[in-house]
């Protein structure tokens, strides 16, 4: 029955898919019919309920029905997209599959739903395209359409999550970006966009997404070129516990069918497992569900599980004990759910940056095994070791077990030739940080210029290097290190001592240096110098030897009396008393002694005379010249005399008590009495003297005398009027300065004969009395005049009778001061007026003092705030108001701000120009006038204010050494331009942030010295400017101080050579620099092979050294030096040849086969083997009769030669010589002398007419031509050809069109037919074709060869050579 209501309910649901999915196309419809039929099997095998059976049926029947409705709309969106895109200038469209959310139905059903089908995702049905559409038909160069440089991705979230969408977008010009939804929805209040500043990216981040959220979102960047839009989904999905309070609601809308049952503790841990912690309370409160401590910590039990699983160790770390300098490795077995999970090893609680330990520890894993390998340890490594694994941790200790120290070196006594250099070498089993001491004879070996003490990069080899070692070197040397001791005796080899050259005769002129000179083998002698006899050893030479032994040399020595001439002679000096001076004559002679003297009298002691001789300079220096120094001074010498005189030349000089004096208190004398004024100076010359009178000069006349003498003048004024009284000035010159001095002179009269009566605020009441004298007539009235103080013109105020001596004016302003003149009249006119002194009405008024200096605030481009205080003093009434005057900044023009008085002590100055700096001041006013201005204000710059800097951007490390860090940066992008920067400094074992420097700094990078090796050092730098202090911005990871890694490379500055030639018994040294970071690992090679024997190998970071004290044959060959670090490698060979004299040849054989020659055989030296030596034979010969041989014949090369032209009957003796470019060998003679046989005597009866050949002559010609050679470089090459010709041709040797007969590098013969060339140490520049020209008066002959010189390393011609030498085309 169930079965056939499962196959109905199939054949139904597949109808009804079928009628829906007409409009969708045929194969969509199949394959959605296909799908849903197989989901209604699986539900009818499952589902026992029919009414929950039913239920699923119509829901997929819905959701069959909305995904072809989905699936047809998206075909149409597609078509209009293609469509579109059709007409962009790039597009490409990528799409995505869709999900549909599934509705439930009812309540009851819900549980049923999330057991079968999960958590299921919400979205529209979206297309992630990007599309480009070009609006210019054409675009300047360096302008661009806009395009995304990094494009969007589609999210995918849970409800209440955060989505985040980042673009990266370039154009020019700058493009616009703008986001939008594709189902045209605005964004909503939770999304926001802005552009990131430091990663250059726009950003759209939409936070707590909800279901309706999921959509196709664009990003739009247009500008006047195109535009480019970039489309891509979000999708949401749901939250099963956000979700929770929809179903509430929803059941809460709904009839309750049944009562509530609250879930299982199993349905309790699923709904808990997706929500936050926050909730849990909540949730179980909403479900009803009460034991809520019992789920919590099923739950925490269920996670636990959970997370244990991801991390299954198999197998743990274990402890490990190794020996210093050896390899460990920790290895543990991990089965780890995600491979992706980070692990971190430590040493105890640091954390270990495996990238920056330069090998020391390497990370390896080989499947599910995980290591870490630790090369090298030391007791510095000893600890624990932890690999953290998520929250898992597994530790193990390293123990490291240190040897004792001992030497690794035999110590045997050392002996060595005087002269030389003495090596020690020590080797330690390992490394110490106890120092090692070198001592002889007890005494403690210092490093210096005879002493080099040195230390392999290994830190295993100590060498002491004892250079030019004397016999006094010899003894004990001991080495001490730690606990450890060792003694090498050293002994010296005296090298006999002789007169390499001897003393020679020496003529020299008087007082001249004679240098009696002779060379000596060896510097380490006792020398004595003998002079007539007498011993003169207690010279300025000192050298100390134990030579028993005595060598004698002698010479003599002639002494010419010296003259010489003034070659620049003394002038004439003045100087000022205590000055230094200096009186200099220069000779001809340097070896010419002088005299000085003073007036004709020779200067043995003088104070503060120095006399100095320089070679041909000598002077007279004088440290503080006084009048007893003044003279003529004279210099005498044989054959030259100089004269000068030093004089004494003081400015005048008043003294500074007189002249404060005359500055304090002017000088007073009363009216018809005499004035003198006296003032004392100083100088020499005497100056010249001049008095001034209110700045005229003063002449003199009856009552004005002018009075001088050596030290002061005198000014006298006789009988003096109120006219004299002024200022009077002093004016003392000569050449050497001028001085002034100024006073006041004040000549004072009786009191006039008046009074003031009443001085008040409204009236000033005078009286005066008549005069004496009335002219002869009656006075008839007085007028009164006045004027206000400081005017110049007087004013009639009114006039009395001649019988009234007062006078009232009422007609005046209260603090005003005036100044009246009363003049008496008669018939016959006015009398001289009777002037007051300034009287003023009233209490007196003062004009304001200044106020304090004005401030300056709020300033814009255009404006700024001044405001002040007020005056300290208002001059005894109120101020009115103030002036507020500005000026720009080095002017002298001040301008009036305000045209009324201000009374506000604050004002806002408009109308300033932009750039442009002010300064301003203010001046108080009252009744009495404008008081003083005040102080001027800071000058300030009219200008926008200026906002703090930004972010610093792009902070860097550009590069670092052992000892120093540098960085690098570039400048923010917001805010404004920063003026410098600050730059702090955290170390590990610092407490807080240091400045690294006390003023910004103005440039974007700088470097941090001072740092210790490996150092680890954070950074952070800020902006800064007049605005403030910017954001600090900091580096992600600490920074080593340690050079960057750098691979080996040799310093070809150092002149390197591919090629040495080392003569024997002297030492053979190799020097190479290089660069390497870290040092790299330095091995020496001898053809291939790793170097064992006599050499001396000095290392360091960053050179080398090889050295073998003394040669032999058997060190030539191929050096190689090979430098390897972690970065790279690299090496460099030296051919290096010993040579040395040749040894000589043996078994010498005479035999005379024909009449007149004789032949002789050797055997060769063994050092004619050597190519690279040249090694050739020198044939001579000696007759008995005489003590002196001849040369026969040079250049022999074979073992047999034939010695022609022998006079019969006489005795020979032979010699043959090896000879090289070092020198010759010794002679192989023959032991007996050969007797050359004289010609039989013919029969006594038999006449034979004697035979004359005629005579014969024969062109030149070739009979056996030149041949093409091929050799290495750095060898010699014979040439050789056999000709013909008569008379004996001339030959001449030509390379290209050069002729080479005559040029000394190269050698050639012509003897018995045969011509030779020999081009000695082959090089590439003698390459080529070589030509010989024969010629006689018969005629010429040519022939030619060619020359190749290769090297060895060069494979291809070496097999090429081969090939033709087999065939007999060259002589290989």
């Amino acid at each position: 029955m169930r079965t056939r209501m499962q196959r109905t309910v199939v054949v139904t649901v597949e109808r009804s898919i079928v009628e829906q999915g007409k409009g969708s196309g045929t194969s969509r419809g199949r394959e959605v019919r296909l799908v849903f039929s197989c989901a209604l099997l699986l539900l009818c095998n499952h589902i026992s309920d029919q009414h929950h059976l039913i239920i699923i049926i119509i829901i997929i029947i819905i959701m069959a029905a909305e995904l072809l409705r989905a699936t047809g709309g998206r075909m149409e969106q597609l078509k209009q997209q293609t469509h579109t895109s059709s007409s962009s200038s790039a597009s490409s469209t990528f799409t995505s599959s869709s999900s549909t959310k599934l509705r439930k139905i009812s309540q009851g059903l819900s549980k049923t739903m999330e057991e079968h089908s999960g958590v299921q995702r919400k979205t529209s049905a979206v297309v992630e395209s990007f599309s480009q559409v070009q609006k210019s038909l054409q675009i300047p160069e360096g302008e661009s359409v806009p395009d995304f440089e990094e494009k969007l991705r589609p999210i995918t979230a849970q409800e209440g999550d955060n989505a985040v969408f980042k673009a990266k977008v370039t154009g020019s010009p700058k493009p616009g970006v703008s986001w939008e939804r594709a189902s045209g929805s605005p964004l909503s209040d939770a999304t926001k966009s802005f552009y990131d500043n430091i990663n250059h990216q726009h950003i759209l981040k939409i936070k707590n997404l909800a279901m309706e959220d999921a959509d196709v979102y664009k990003c739009i960047a247009s500008n006047e070129h195109g535009e480019a839009t970039y489309s891509v989904s979000l999708f949401v999905t749901e939250n099963p516990a956000l979700d929770l309070k929809k179903k509430l609601k929803k059941r809460s809308t709904e009839k309750r069918r049944e009562e509530k049952k609250p879930p299982t503790e199993e349905e309790m841990l699923k709904i808990l497992a997706g929500a936050d912690k926050k909730d849990y309370e909540r949730i179980c409160a909403e479900y009803g569900f009460t034991d809520f401590r019992g789920i919590l910590k099923k739950l925490k039990e269920m996670k636990k599980k959970v997370e244990v699983e991801m991390v299954r160790v198999l197998k743990p770390l274990e402890d490990i004990t190794a020996k210093a300098d050896t390899n460990v490795v920790f290895d543990t077995i991990l089965e780890l759910k995600d491979p992706n999970i980070r692990m971190h090893w430590f040493l105890g609680a640091e954390l270990l940056r495996i990238q920056y330990s330069l090998g020391k520890y390497e990370v390896k894993q080989m499947g599910t095994k995980h290591m870490l390998c630790i090369s090298s340890v030391g007791l510095s490594d000893m600890g624990t070791y932890t690999l953290q694994v998520g929250d898992k941790r597994l530790s193990a200790r390293l123990n490291v077990i240190d040897e004792p120290l001992k030497f690794l070196c035999d110590f045997k006594p050392k002996k060595v030739t005087e002269r030389q250099t003495a090596v020690f070498e020590v080797r330690l089993s390992k490394k110490t940080d106890a120092p090692l001491i070198w001592k002889v004879n007890g005494k403690e070996v210092k490093r210096d210029e005879k002493f080099n003490i040195s230390l392999s990069d290994d830190g295993l080899t100590y060498t002491l290097k004892i250079k030019d070692v004397k016999v006094s070197d010899t003894g004990d040397y001991t080495i001490n290190i730690g606990d450890l001791t060792a003694i090498v005796p050293l002994f010296i080899e005296r090298i006999p001592i002789k007169f390499i050259s001897h003393l020679k005769n020496v003529r020299v002129q008087e007082r001249g240096k004679a240098r009696l000179e002779c060379e000596m083998s060896s510097k380490d002698v006792h020398i004595r110098w003998l002079k007539d006899g007498c011993d003169i050893s207690a010279s300025r030479r000192y050298v100390f030897d134990n030579d028993e032994h005595k060598y004698v040399t002698s010479a003599n020595l002639i002494v010419d009396e010296r003259f010489a001439s003034v070659k620049s002679g003394m002038s004439d000096t003045q100087c000022p008393t205590g000055s230094s001076a200096e009186l200099c004559v220069v000779l001809d002679d340097e070896k010419v002694e002088g005299v000085w003297l003073k007036d004709g009298v020779e200067i043995s002691e003088m104070s503060g005379v120095q006399v100095v001789k320089q070679g041909a300079i000598h002077k007279l220096i004088f440290s503080s010249v006084t009048d007893a120094h003044e003279g003529k001074y004279t210099f005498r010498a044989k054959g030259a005399e100089s004269e000068a005189v030093l004089t004494i030349a003081d400015p005048p000089e008043i003294e500074s008590s007189v002249l404060d004096l005359f500055a304090a208190q002017p000088v007073t004398v009363k009216r018809g009495q005499t004035a003198t004024i006296k003032i004392p100076f100083k100088g020499k010359p005497l100056p010249k003297v001049t008095w001034y009178k209110d700045g005229v000069e003063v002449m003199e006349d009856e009552r004005t005398k002018v009075e001088r003498t050596a030290d002061s003048t005198t000014l006298v004024l006789s009988r003096c009027v109120r006219e004299d009284s002024g200022t009077v000035m002093l004016r003392l010159k000569s050449d050497c300065g001028t001085a002034v001095a100024t006073l006041h002179l004040n000549v004072i009269a009786t009191p006039r004969e008046s009074e003031f009566l009443e001085l008040s605020g409204r009236c000033i009441e005078m009286k005066w009395k008549a005069p004496r004298d009335n002219g002869g007539k009656q006075v008839t009235k007085f007028v009164i005049e006045r004027r206000t103080a400081g005017k110049k013109s007087w004013t009639r105020v009114g006039e009395v009778e001649s019988s009234t001596t007062v006078f009232s004016d009422d007609k005046v302003d209260e603090g005003q001061a005036y100044q009246y003149r009363i003049r008496a009249v008669n018939a016959e006119g006015m009398s001289e007026p009777l002037e007051t002194e300034e009287v003023r009405a009233g209490e007196p008024v003062e004009p304001p003092g200044p106020a304090p200096q004005p401030q300056v605030s709020n300033v814009t481009k255009n404006t700024m705030t001044v405001s002040w205080m007020p005056p300290g003093h208002d001059g005894g009434a109120p101020v009115l108001g103030y002036i507020l005057e500005r000026r720009k900044k080095s002017s002298n023009m001040w301008l009036q701000v305000n045209k009324e008085l201000l009374t506000e002590t604050k004002l806002t100055v408009d109308g300033l120009v932009d750039g442009v700096e002010y300064e301003f001041r203010v001046i108080s006013v009252n009744r009495a006038g404008a008081g003083s201005p005040s102080a001027i204000s800071n000058a300030m710059l009219a200008k926008d204010p200026i906002r703090a800097p930004g972010l610093v951007r792009n902070l860097c490390v550009s590069d670092s050494t052992n000892s120093s860090i540098s960085l690098r940066w570039t400048p923010p992008d917001q805010g404004d331009e920063p003026s410098g920067y600050i730059l702090e400094v955290c170390s590990d074992d610092a407490k807080g942030w240091i400045k690294a420097t006390r003023i910004p700094i103005a440039a974007t990078a700088f470097t941090v010295g001072g740092l210790q090796e490996r150092m680890k050092c954070q950074f952070r730098i800020r902006a800064v400017n007049e605005g403030g202090v910017g954001e600090p911005i900091e580096l992600m990871e600490g920074v080593l101080a340690m050079p960057p890694p750098v691979a080996p490379r040799f310093d070809l500055q150092g002149k390197l050579q591919n090629q040495m030639v080392v003569r024997a018994g002297t030492a053979l040294r190799l020097n190479f620099s290089f660069t390497a970071s870290p040092p790299p690992v330095v091995t020496w090679l001898k053809d291939g092979i790793v170097t064992a024997g006599r050499e001396v190998i000095t290392k360091s970071n960053n050179h080398s050294q090889f050295l073998i004290s003394s040669c032999q044959r058997s060190d030539s060959g191929v050096y190689s030096i090979n430098l390897k670090n972690d970065y790279g490698e690299a090496h460099y060979d030296v051919n290096v040849r010993v040579t040395d004299f040749p040894r000589p040849p043996k078994n010498l054989s005479l035999q005379e086969e024909v009449p007149g020659t004789v032949t002789l055989q050797w055997d060769h030296t063994p050092d004619l083997a050597d190519e690279d030596g040249g090694a050739h034979y020198v044939i001579l010969k000696r007759d008995t009769s005489t003590s002196s041989w001849f040369t026969v014949a040079e250049r022999v090369y074979s073992s047999k030669y034939t010695v022609t032209g022998l006079l019969p009957g006489r005795r020979y003796y032979f010699r043959v010589i090896a000879q090289n470019f070092i020198g010759d060998s010794d002679p192989l003679d023959s032991k007996e002398p050969l007797i050359i046989a004289k010609e039989k005597e013919c029969l006594s009866g038999l006449q034979l007419r004697k035979y004359i050949s005629p005579p014969r002559q024969v062109k030149p010609a070739f009979l056996l031509p030149l041949k093409d050679h091929a050799v290495f470089r750095g060898h010699d090459c014979t040439m050789s050809c056999a000709y013909q010709g008569m008379p004996t041709p001339q030959a001449c040797w030509y390379k290209g069109d050069s002729k080479i007969s005559d040029s000394p590098r190269f050698w050639h013969s012509t003897a018995n037919g045969v011509c030779t060339l020999v081009i000695p140490t082959c090089a590439a520049k003698d390459g080529g074709e070589y030509t010989l020209v024969l010629e006689n008066p018969l005629g010429m002959a040519k022939c030619s060869c060619n020359l190749v010189v290769f090297d060895k390393d060069d494979k291809v011609l070496l097999d090429s050579l081969t090939n033709q030498a087999k065939k007999e085309k060259l002589i290989l």
